[in-house]
């Protein structure tokens, strides 16, 4: 391990900082470091420093989220057997920070241990669902079995590291740059008392939390950095010396938990700190831009999609008030009627919305998909701001009955939620404008109570998002528009042509192809209007002056989550 030097050891100390030396990087935000085990990391806060200890096999070429560039495999690998097997060469001479050098036998045992470890709370049911089929482990599903994980994942007799789909994914490569994805010292953390990667022992490992495993307190990646010291609030990280892709300009990583963000912003202002959660653009215009040695990158792209959901089937409840169209509530379809959702997307102002919210700052999306990704529909149509329209179909509605009768809702939006507050409440007043008798109650939950009740289909309307796990459009378009996806029991919105078309997206592997299939998905969603698309904001990330390396050319939003787009190593300062 390398020595400190003694101003980085007073830098860690405390929130009030000397000006940060030019060989250290010092981060504040506001969240904890929850673990540095890859395995278990599915928060921003932990995946943005496991992705500069440890290293996948590919990750993003650049500012792409279409191009990989090999990181510990040797080269990209290309599919054979129909798409159903992947043959990586891994990359000499590689070593781990604890002086063992990476094998095959090493990446071999990260990803038996993702799927012997799986479980919901962890990013390792994408990789499951691909390699085994199911998103669920040995415990939940008993089809999981030990010579299935082994044969997903082996090592052949070149040394080489082969996976084995039972079916194509073109999802896969960009599943395995997510960068809970790194490379396990396997010898290390069979040291520490971690799984050892045997058949014998496997079953004792099944969905076991690993958050707080030896191997996160004493973690040993292949990454340009390695960990010195961490504590309740503060993480020190120092370049490894023996890094197979040389010496980093930047020696030091400081990352502080710092609460407050007038606190953040004072550091940041005087050159305490390099980089902060800096809370929303409004905060970073108000506060920080135009301020000296402050750079603002602004209008980078987004890797998130946000909506406003209608569900076509409540559950019940005392939230559908008489549960009739008697305009003292609604029955439990309101919404599954194709021109009241219509209409309710007419009356929704998008342009005020981004003005207002997100002060001109958004791109107005035809799907929810980032518009940043493959299979983005440009040619799709969008829903403009038409009381005309919203009007004439909210007569046509139900026969005449909902312009008649009119209706009360229940809205809710989640503590905290500003932006969906603000939709709901425009919503809410130009619904209400076009007759007396149609009522909006707006209504703030916690999101424990909340995250509950949307995947029980207790929630009526409500604002909702997804962000990236990986950048390939299944991710998103599967999640919000299936009837399989994470969201269906949110908006039980169902199209037996979309969930066929999806489905087959989700085998097919010319690029083409999907996209076609994707624009169907998209053009199916404007007829029906299952969501009020919501614009999406464009990224602001504030950095000092001085630090080189960060720029809007080079931003990915799948990296260094929210702070520069790019790994610490290709950071400099002068």
């Amino acid at each position: 391990m390398n020595r400190m030097l003694p101003l980085t050891l007073a830098l860690l100390g405390s929130a009030a900082l000397a000006a940060a030396p030019k060989d250290t990087l010092v981060i504040q935000q506001a969240a904890t470091v929850t673990t540095l085990d890859p395995t278990a990391a599915y928060d921003t806060f932990s995946l943005q420093v496991l992705e500069n200890v440890y290293e996948t096999l590919w990750t993003y070429k650049g500012a792409s989220l279409t191009q990989m560039t090999p990181l510990l495999a040797s080269a990209l690998p290309t599919y054979t057997d129909g798409g159903r097997t992947l043959t990586v060469s891994l990359r000499k001479g590689v070593k781990f920070h604890s002086g063992n050098p990476m094998t095959c036998a090493d990446a071999q045992y990260t990803y038996r241990r993702d799927l012997v470890t799986n479980s919901a709370e962890s990013a390792n049911w994408f990789i499951s669902d691909s390699l085994l089929g199911t998103r669920d482990n040995a415990r939940t599903d008993k089809s999981v079995t030990w010579a299935r994980i082994a044969g997903a994942v082996s090592c052949n007799a070149q040394g080489q590291l082969v996976f084995k789909l039972p079916k194509p994914d073109p999802a896969f490569m960009a599943k395995m740059a997510f960068a809970g994805m790194g490379v396990l010292d396997s010898k290390w953390a069979t040291k520490l008392g971690e799984w050892n990667g045997t058949e014998a022992t496997w079953q004792a490992w099944v969905g076991k939390d690993v958050s707080g495993s030896k191997l996160s307190a004493q973690p040993s990646g292949t990454g340009a950095y390695q960990l010195l010291r961490r504590d309740a609030d503060n993480i020190l990280l120092t370049a490894f010396p023996s890094y197979w892709g040389g010496k980093p300009a930047i020696s030091n990583v400081i990352m502080q938990k710092v609460g407050e963000l007038a606190v953040r912003q004072q550091a940041f202002l005087r050159g305490d700190a390099d980089l902060i959660e800096a809370g929303t653009r409004t905060n970073v215009e108000a506060q920080l831009k135009g301020k000296p040695g402050v750079t603002v990158l602004d209008n980078l792209p987004s890797a998130g999609a946000q909506a406003l959901f209608m569900n076509n089937n409540i559950k019940g409840g005392a939230a559908l008030g008489s549960g009739k169209l008697d305009g003292k509530g609604i029955p439990a379809n309101f919404f599954a009627d194709t021109d009241v959702r219509r209409a309710f997307a007419y009356a929704f102002d998008y342009d005020e919305y981004m003005r207002d919210v997100q002060r001109s700052k958004a791109v107005k999306r035809t799907m929810l998909l980032p518009d940043t990704f493959p299979g983005y529909s440009k040619a799709t149509k969008t829903y403009s701001y038409d009381p005309a329209q919203a009007q004439a179909l909210f007569r046509k509605a139900q026969g005449g009955e909902v312009w008649k009768n009119g209706f009360t809702i229940n809205a809710n939006y989640r503590t905290g939620h500003i932006a969906g507050q603000v939709a709901l409440e425009l919503l809410k007043r130009n619904v209400e404008a076009l007759n007396p008798k149609f009522r909006i109650n707006i209504i703030e939950e916690p999101w424990a109570e909340q995250s509950k009740k949307m995947q029980e289909g207790l929630e009526i309307m409500l604002p909702m998002g997804w962000s990236a796990d990986y950048a390939d459009p299944d991710n998103f378009v599967y999640t919000f528009y299936s009837s399989e996806g994470f969201f269906y029991p949110t908006n039980n919105w169902k199209d037996a042509d979309v969930d066929r078309w999806l489905v087959q997206a989700r085998a097919t592997v010319d690029p083409a192809a999907r996209a076609k299939l994707y624009k169907q998905v998209a053009d199916r969603a404007y007829q029906q209007s299952p969501f009020i698309v919501l614009p999406a904001e464009t990224n602001i990330r504030p950095v000092r002056s001085n630090l080189q390396g960060a720029s809007a050319a080079t931003y990915n939003p799948m990296r260094s989550f929210g702070f520069t787009g790019t790994l610490w190593r290709e950071l400099s300062k002068k």
